[in-house]
């Protein structure tokens, strides 16, 4: 960004603002409400400098709304949850990537590079909106964490397997041994950096009583952690999601003071009030301009295997857990299933799809309609499934 179309924000917020509180007195899912504004934004000509692009989502918006999520995130929880957490995120996030390039490759005669790019951005879960609708709807206590730590790390992941898949389409070494270990590195190398960064800002704030240094030293965690590791080429995301549970769980109260603690808590909550609400306006200004009926065939055929994949991510994995003390029951497999929402990190990275690819055009356009079925349908029926999980 070249510098900072004020008078649009200072729209957007009051738009936002007006969102929220109608949303909240009708009920309405607050993502669903701003992507409608944005798209009325749009057909009513409005335009502004202030555009959807990977750079604003990645260096401005994601590491916001990762870090508060983080801060949130118990790890003594955490561990206790992390065989069935990970497996989802990981081995589910591979496994879906594979089936929606598989059926994208053979059902709309997509090149192999195209199909496996669109899969890995694509298995990328919204923690924005899942995240939120799980606070709207006041989900019960194991449930929102499943859903918010999955999403977190699923996220991470997806970013990973896009990364490596993209290196791949660059030319670089294709072995099955180099792309595990570019994984692993990507992976390892994100959380090390997340945890070394936090590490020194809580050093630095044991030093100091005063909140608002306190409070500014977690945004040098959380924009630190996560530009240091994409500079290092590891996960940004990984590296800002394991500051902000360092954070969380040993700096509140301890590096961190009690007054400090809770100004942090209320600042970042505001701040991903923030970036939620221009992520989805934009997304609804921005989906009101793609060409969706030009590519209306494999915009179907990706939203049935997203969600297919989606399935194959959650049943058969959470199934291995049946007779553990991480079994799932039935109801909240399909919250998983149904609430894994996609959002602003797909379509940041399909915006960052290399622009010499054959379907570029159409992986755009079809990731927006993924995601638009995403908010409208799964967005305003998720509830329904919440509201049956807490009467059951």
């Amino acid at each position: 960004m070249a510098h900072v179309d004020i008078p649009a924000l200072g729209l957007l917020l009051l738009v936002a603002c007006l969102v929220a509180i109608v949303t909240r007195r009708i009920g309405l899912p607050y993502s669903v409400g701003l992507v409608v504004a944005g798209i009325a934004l749009s057909l009513v000509g409005y335009r502004s400098q202030i555009v959807l692009t990977p750079e604003l989502i990645f260096t401005v918006l994601l590491p916001p709304l990762v870090f508060e999520a983080a801060l949130h995130l118990g790890w003594s929880q955490f561990r206790r949850e992390a065989p069935l957490v990970l497996s989802i995120a990981f081995v589910g996030t591979f496994l879906s990537a594979l089936v929606v390039a598989a059926g994208m490759h053979w059902l709309c005669g997509w090149g192999w590079q195209g199909s496996l790019l669109f899969g890995a951005l694509i298995a990328a879960t919204d923690p924005v909106a899942v995240i939120a609708m799980m606070k709207e709807q006041k989900a019960e206590q194991r449930l929102a964490f499943l859903m918010e730590s999955e999403s977190l790390v699923n996220d991470g992941a997806a970013a990973v397997l896009f990364a490596v898949v993209a290196a791949w389409i660059a030319g670089a070494d294709s072995s099955a041994g180099s792309i595990a270990i570019s994984l692993v590195s990507t992976v390892a190398g994100g959380v090390l950096c997340g945890l070394v960064v936090a590490s020194a800002i809580m050093l630095l704030a044991k030093g100091s009583n005063d909140h608002l240094v306190e409070i500014t030293l977690t945004v040098l965690a959380a924009y630190g952690s996560f530009l240091i590791a994409e500079e290092l080429k590891v996960s940004g995301v990984l590296a800002t999601l394991s500051a902000g549970m360092l954070v969380g769980n040993r700096g509140r109260g301890r590096a961190i003071t009690d007054e400090g603690s809770a100004a942090m808590i209320r600042f970042w909550d505001f701040a991903a009030f923030l970036a939620n609400s221009v992520i989805f306006l934009l997304i609804g200004s921005r989906e009101a301009a793609q060409p969706i009926i030009a590519y209306l065939l494999p915009a179907v055929v990706g939203t049935i295997l997203v969600l297919g994949g989606r399935a194959v991510a959650i049943y058969p994995i959470v199934g291995l857990f049946r007779r553990s003390s991480l079994a799932v029951n039935g109801i909240t497999q399909h919250i998983l299933f149904w609430g894994g929402l996609r959002g602003a990190l797909a379509l940041a990275l399909a915006l960052a799809a290399p622009a010499a690819l054959p379907e570029h055009d159409a992986l755009i356009s079809v990731a927006f309609a993924v995601v638009a079925f995403s908010i409208f349908v799964q967005g305003l029926t998720v509830p329904r499934l919440l509201r049956r999980s807490d009467a059951s």
